[in-house]
């Protein structure tokens, strides 16, 4: 019965992470670039294989990188990414990040940046009255006068593993061992997205599918609370018949 009781419990444990992860995917479901998250659950064994296991463990989340969709924005500087691959950032202290968030603005110092943070690989030069931003990550300035400046070229990071990356604040990813080390790649080259000039990708949280799995993770939850409530009620009964 003790192990009726470990059993039932760990499924509400289970259950209840499943739920915040859940809610937490609803709650950024109006988030540009953000990506949804599953738990990943085990089996915890009380001996070998074959053995009966002794209840449910979360192992921890996933992201899931599935595409979002894209929206016309008709932000100067906005950009979203069609397929793989996430923009790679730099903050002042030199760190690097990943995002697929392409809000982006010009600072003074002529970097495209976003809560902070600077796109890798482009700087629009001085005067420039804006920019140019092509499918394949070239960055052409609009000068005074129609006269030609580099700008740089937008890259995109490709990770073997990127469900395996750790969130950060502000729609950031931030590298992992488990996600393996990233490919800088130009867009449309070798298996990455292209970009999507004045655009921005949504969520990939569909509100409907995550009510429902709100839904499944109550019952699974309930159930394992009833298991629980029942084997506490058989120790009562097994107590009281010792004592009697």
């Amino acid at each position: 019965m003790d192990r009726a009781l470990f059993v039932a419990a760990t499924g509400m444990a289970a259950q209840q992470r499943n739920l915040e992860t859940i809610a937490d995917n609803l709650a950024n479901a109006g988030v540009n670039g953000f990506k949804a998250a599953s738990v990943h659950f085990e089996r915890i064994l009380a001996g070998g294989e074959g053995e009966p296991g002794l209840g449910t463990l979360a192992t921890g989340e996933r992201l899931r990188f599935t595409q979002g969709k894209l929206e016309h924005s008709g932000g100067a500087y906005d950009c979203a990414i069609e397929g793989p691959g996430l923009f790679e950032m730099r903050d002042p202290r030199g760190r690097i990040a990943y995002t697929r968030a392409g809000d982006f603005s010009r600072d003074d110092q002529g970097y495209l940046t976003r809560a902070g943070w600077r796109l890798v690989g482009v700087r629009l030069p001085h005067g420039a009255l804006g920019a140019t931003i092509a499918a394949d990550g070239s960055v052409l300035p609009q000068m005074p006068g129609g006269e030609h400046a580099g700008a740089g070229r937008i890259r995109l990071a490709l990770f073997p593993a990127p469900e395996h990356l750790s969130r950060g604040g502000d729609g950031l990813f931030l590298a992992s061992p488990r996600a393996g080390r990233p490919r800088l790649v130009a867009p449309g080259e070798r298996g990455s997205g292209t970009l999507v000039a004045g655009s921005l990708e949504r969520a990939n949280v569909s509100v409907i599918e995550a009510m429902m799995e709100i839904l499944t993770a109550q019952r699974a939850y309930e159930a394992s609370a009833k298991g629980v409530s029942a084997a506490d009620e058989m120790l009562r009964i097994a107590n009281n018949l010792q004592r009697g």
